[in-house]
């Protein structure tokens, strides 16, 4: 069994937790200077360059990033993680979330409405490159809206995403804003509706969201929003199954 780091072990609380609210954290992976270091990295060699996925500079980037790769199989994550979903983990995606000023809003929305997994299994986590606050368009949540699928309908033509939850559906009241300083993270469920605002202040955001599953999962790599080609990390224990497609650090 792939153990997990004591640092990093979760409680019966922390789970509990999770399984009631659907999220955790904020958690530090690392602090905000060692984040400077990589947010430059992030900008010269990430930003400024085509990927592996034609449609997206910011998507599958651990393909061809060491950084990126780096990001996506931390520890402080990926240990946190094994203790919700077990010792097998297999991260799908990554995919960079860049709010420039003036950026339009992310609608309320559960993601499993948009992934091309079956079963559609996922726990993600959600990483700050730059700080991030209210001013520039922190994500915000619902605790304990992950307990059901809700329906999704057409998204207002001013937003960012093409559909949203349906606002008939759930009551947003609760909201949590998910502050977080450079290197820190949160956890949460593929159903747990969050959303973004548009960023009225004159500080960019970014993050970068990683895509955690088990090896039992089909990942339909060839879809959108995946590319043929793309290639999944086998992040902590061994893959069975052989369903899906793996590649080491670049």
């Amino acid at each position: 069994m792939s153990r997990v780091s004591p640092e990093y072990q979760l409680s019966r609380a922390d789970v509990d937790f999770f399984v009631a609210n659907g999220y955790l954290g904020p958690y530090a992976a690392m602090a905000p200077a060692e984040m400077a270091n990589i947010r430059r990295d992030i900008e010269n060699d990430v930003l400024n360059s085509d990927g592996p996925n034609p449609r997206s500079r910011g998507q599958s980037r651990h393909m061809d990033q060491p950084v990126v790769y780096d990001l996506a199989t931390h520890p402080a994550i990926i240990d946190r993680i094994a203790c919700l979903l077990g010792p097998d983990l297999v991260v799908w995606a990554t995919n960079f979330w860049l709010k420039a000023p003036g950026s339009p809003e992310i609608p309320w929305h559960q993601d499993i409405s948009f992934w091309p997994l079956e079963p559609p299994l996922n726990t993600s986590a959600w990483l700050a490159i730059d700080e991030v606050t209210v001013e520039n368009s922190c994500v915000q949540i619902i605790p304990g809206s992950h307990r059901e699928s809700l329906p999704h309908t057409r998204a207002q033509d001013d937003m960012a995403f093409g559909k949203m939850a349906d606002p008939d559906s759930f009551d947003a009241t609760g909201v949590i804003d998910m502050e977080l300083q450079p290197g820190e993270f949160f956890i949460f469920s593929e159903r747990l509706l969050h959303r973004s605002s548009e960023n009225t202040s004159q500080k960019r955001r970014l993050g970068i969201s990683l895509r955690v599953t088990l090896p039992m999962v089909h990942i339909f790599q060839d879809k959108s929003p995946l590319h043929p080609g793309h290639t999944a990390i086998l992040a902590k224990g061994k893959d069975l199954m052989g369903f899906n497609r793996y590649a080491g650090r670049p």
